[in-house]
């Protein structure tokens, strides 16, 4: 997002938090209503670009909205809506995508509140990498003929006593409707947002064999000196990765591996 997208949306989540943060908004709930508004401003462009034409005051978009809105989800969730169509849109699939990004931070924050959030974040990675590892599951998943209820039974009978309820409900949420993205794009996103909740960033790491708790701890902290801020480890193995590891923290990759080193000094001596 740009320009006036970028500061609503950052209006938004400030709303949200302070929401959020009392003891009386149920952040579950509040996901799945922001979810089905979400789904409805996809599917209905009209009503969207109403909602974000700067010929309309912001008064007379948030009355639209608690026309629309009042009966269908909670004071909460159309109050929360009502503040985003106040705000200025530099292209209306903005206002969509804030409110998808904020119905994924809600459940996020229902999972920090009750104390679930590293499993959900390690949840959604190992997720990841078992659908980049089954061609079979991804074409499953991202089938367009395939209907929402049988996607969704599917991911019921992967995740479901497997994985933490807030984990299926945001998976389930993104296959259901990917609204054009990629399956891994979504999943990647999901994690950064998980990590965001904690001020943390995410490094992937690849390494030959399981890395023991102290050699975590070490590069734990390591990597959170570098970048300077707390980083949360996403750990995979990869039996290629000869005697050493591999981290990714967002596009820059830190490549300790041996197979990499002397991949590197036969490019050199060939050049």
């Amino acid at each position: 997002m740009n320009g006036a997208s970028r500061e609503a949306l950052a209006a938004a989540r400030e709303r949200l938090d302070a929401l959020t943060d009392s003891t009386s908004v149920d952040a579950g709930s509040l996901a799945d209503e922001l979810a089905s508004v979400t789904a409805l401003l996809h599917r209905e462009v009209g009503l969207r670009r109403v909602l974000t034409d700067p010929a309309q005051t912001g008064e007379a978009k948030a009355q639209l909205v608690q026309r629309l809105l009042g009966t269908q989800v909670s004071g909460t969730a159309a109050d929360l809506v009502s503040g985003l169509v106040r705000s200025r849109w530099s292209q209306s699939r903005d206002l969509v995508d804030a409110l998808e990004e904020l119905a994924d931070t809600a459940d996020l924050t229902a999972a920090e509140k009750n104390g679930t959030l590293d499993d959900v974040e390690d949840e959604l990675f190992r997720f990841g990498r078992i659908v980049s590892s089954s061609t079979e599951l991804r074409a499953a998943l991202t089938d367009r003929k395939a209907t929402t209820p049988a996607k969704a039974a599917l991911l019921r009978s992967l995740l479901g006593g497997r994985a933490k309820p807030v984990t299926e409900r945001l998976v389930t949420r993104l296959v259901t409707a990917a609204r054009g993205r990629s399956l891994e794009t979504g999943l990647e996103s999901l994690s950064k947002l998980a990590a965001e909740r904690r001020n943390r960033m995410v490094a992937v790491v690849t390494s030959a064999v399981p890395l023991s708790d102290p050699q975590k701890q070490r590069l734990g902290a390591a990597l959170a000196k570098l970048y300077g801020r707390p980083m949360h480890l996403n750990l995979d193995v990869d039996p290629g990765v000869v005697g050493g590891i591999q981290v990714q923290v967002g596009d820059e990759i830190i490549n300790g591996s041996i197979a990499d080193r002397l991949a590197e000094a036969g490019r050199r001596l060939a050049g």
